[in-house]
C-alpha cells in the first residue's frame, strides 16, 4: 500500500527510479533545466549593472526602479503566452524560442545607447524568461518518474540560482577586472555592459542542447503523435505496462477541442480553484520580497555603508547560500514532502524579515549627498547580513524550489500548461510590482519595506496551511481527483 491507496502496476512502473528510465529522465530534465539557468542570469545580471546605468543615463529612483523591473514586464507576457503556444507547437518550440530571444537581449542590451534601448531589450529578455519559467516546470514534469519527480522539479529553481549566482559572479569578476561597473573594460566597451553581453554564451548552449531532447510524451499524444510517444516513453520507462501508460495519459487528456484559456473557467470568482492556489502561490513567492535581494543588494548594502566591492562580495556569498540550500530541499522534497517544506519556509522568512524590519528602523538616520540614509552599526550591520542570509536559507530551501514544483505537477493534464502560464504570469506581475516599488519604498523606509515583507510571509504560512495540498508520489494522472 501507499499512502494514496493499492500500489497498481502503472504506479510501480514510475516508482522504479534506479533503473536506465531515471537516469535518462535525469539527464532530460537537466536539459531542459538550462532554460532556469537562462532565467535567473537575466533576472540578476541587473544588480551588478544598477549603479552604472543610473549614473550613465542620470536617472531617479522611479526611473530606475521601472528600468530594473522592464523584464519583468516582458517575463509575465511571456508567461502568459508560452502555455498556449506550447499546446500549439510543442514544449521543445518553446524552448528554442526563449534561447533566441535570450540571445537577442544580451546583445541589445550590452550595447543599448540611452535608458530606454536598456529597457526595451530587457523587455526582450524578459520574455524569454518568461517563457522558461513556464516551459520548463511544466516539461520535466510530464517527463519525470513520480518518485523522483520532486527532485527533478527541484532542478529548475537549482539551474535558477546557479544563474543568478554566475551573474553576480560574473558581475563582480568584470567590475573588478575595471575598476568599477561604469570603468570601460575591453574595446571601448564599460564592464556593466559586459555583465549583458556574457549572456549570449548561455544562450546559445540552451539553444543547442534543446535539439538534443526529446519532445513531452504528453503532449505527442495529446496532439495524437502516439507513436513518437510511445518511442519517448519506452526510453524514459522501459516497455514494462507501456500501453497502459499511454492509455491512462489518452483518458485523462479525452477532449473533442483543443486545451485553451477557457480550461481554466471555473465557479471561484470566474477560475477553478486550483487555478487560484497556484496564483496564490507565485504571488506569496514574490511578495516576501526575495527579489530585492537579488536585484538591489548591492545598492542596499553600498547605502548602509557597505563599499561597492564588499557590497559585490556580499552579494555573491548570498547567492551561494541560495545554492546550497536549493539542494536542500531538492534532497528532502520527495521524502518531507511540499507543504512542510513551505510552512518551515514561511516561519523562517517572517522571523528573519522581521528583524531586518527592526534593524533598519532603528538604525541611525544620516544626511548624504542631500539625502537622508540609514546608517548600521557594527552589531547591527553583522545582525542585518546574518537575518538577510537566514531568509534567504528559509527560502531557498522551501518556497523557491518547491513552488515550481508544485506549479509543475499540481494541475491536472489537460489544464496544465494554460495553468502554469497563468500562474507564472502572476508570478512576474508580483515580482514587477515589488521590484518597481523598491526604490521608492526605500527612500520612505527600508524599516517599513521589510516589515511589509514579513507580514507576507505570515500570510504565506496561513494561505499554505489552510489551502495547499500534498502532493508527494501522485501521478499527474490523478491530479485531477
Amino acid at each position: 500500500m501507499s499512502e494514496h491507496g493499492p500500489v497498481s502496476d502503472e504506479e510501480s512502473i514510475y516508482d522504479d527510479s534506479d533503473t536506465a528510465s531515471g537516469k535518462s529522465a535525469v539527464r532530460i530534465a537537466s536539459v531542459a533545466a538550462l532554460g532556469g539557468f537562462l532565467f535567473g542570469y537575466d533576472s540578476a545580471v541587473i544588480n551588478g549593472a544598477v549603479s552604472a546605468i543610473e549614473k550613465k543615463f542620470e536617472v531617479g529612483s522611479a526611473s530606475l526602479g521601472f528600468a530594473v523591473a522592464s523584464a519583468l514586464l516582458g517575463a509575465a507576457a511571456g508567461a502568459v503566452y508560452a502555455g498556449r503556444l506550447a499546446d500549439k507547437v510543442g514544449r521543445l518550440s518553446v524552448m528554442k524560442l526563449a534561447a533566441i530571444l535570450f540571445f537577442i537581449s544580451a546583445i541589445g542590451t550590452g550595447f543599448a545607447q540611452s535608458l530606454w534601448m536598456v529597457v526595451l531589450f530587457r523587455i526582450v529578455g524578459g520574455l524569454g524568461v518568461g517563457a522558461a519559467s513556464v516551459i520548463a516546470p511544466a516539461y520535466i514534469a510530464e517527463i519525470a518518474p513520480a518518485g523522483i519527480r520532486g527532485r527533478l522539479g527541484s532542478l529548475q529553481q537549482l539551474a535558477i540560482v546557479t544563474g543568478i549566482f554566475t551573474s553576480l559572479l560574473v558581475d563582480y569578476l568584470l567590475a573588478a577586472a575595471a575598476g568599477s561597473s561604469h570603468d570601460e573594460l575591453w574595446l571601448g566597451l564599460e564592464a556593466w555592459r559586459w555583465m549583458f553581453l556574457a549572456m549570449a554564451v548561455p544562450a546559445v548552449i540552451y539553444g543547442l542542447l534543446s535539439t538534443t531532447i526529446p519532445e513531452s510524451p504528453r503532449y505527442l499524444i495529446a496532439t495524437h503523435k502516439i507513436p513518437e510517444a510511445r518511442k519517448v516513453l519506452s526510453t524514459l520507462l522501459g516497455q514494462r505496462n507501456l500501453e497502459v501508460k499511454i492509455d491512462r495519459i489518452q483518458r485523462s487528456l479525452h477532449r473533442e477541442d483543443k486545451p485553451s484559456m477557457a480550461d481554466l473557467k471555473g465557479p471561484a470568482l470566474g477560475l477553478m480553484p486550483i487555478v487560484w492556489i497556484g496564483i496564490g502561490l507565485s504571488v506569496f513567492q514574490q511578495f516576501v520580497g526575495i527579489n530585492v535581494i537579488f536585484y538591489y543588494s548591492n545598492v542596499l548594502w553600498e547605502a548602509v555603508g557597505f563599499s561597492e566591492q564588499d557590497s559585490f562580495k556580499i552579494t555573491v556569498i548570498t547567492s551561494v547560500v541560495n545554492i546550497v540550500t536549493t539542494l536542500i530541499a531538492i534532497a528532502t522534497v520527495d521524502k518531507v514532502g511540499r507543504k512542510p517544506l513551505l510552512l518551515i519556509g514561511s516561519a523562517g522568512m517572517a522571523v528573519s524579515l522581521s528583524v531586518m524590519a527592526f534593524v533598519f528602523q532603528t538604525a541611525k538616520i544620516v544626511t548624504v549627498d542631500g539625502e537622508a540614509t540609514p546608517q548600521l552599526s557594527d552589531a547591527q550591520g553583522i545582525t542585518a547580513l546574518v537575518a538577510a542570509n537566514v531568509f534567504v536559507v528559509a527560502f531557498g530551501m522551501s518556497w523557491g524550489p518547491i513552488v515550481w514544483v508544485l506549479l509543475g505537477e499540481t494541475f491536472p493534464n489537460r489544464m496544465r500548461a494554460a495553468a502554469l502560464a497563468l500562474a507564472a504570469g502572476a508570478q512576474w506581475v508580483a515580482n514587477w510590482v515589488v521590484t518597481v516599488s523598491f526604490p521608492s519604498l526605500r527612500d520612505v523606509s527600508l524599516g517599513i519595506t521589510y516589515g511589509i515583507y514579513a507580514v507576507f510571509a505570515v500570510l504565506s504560512f496561513i494561505f499554505v496551511k489552510k489551502w495547499v495540498r500534498e502532493t508527494k508520489g501522485m501521478e499527474l494522472e490523478d491530479m485531477a481527483d
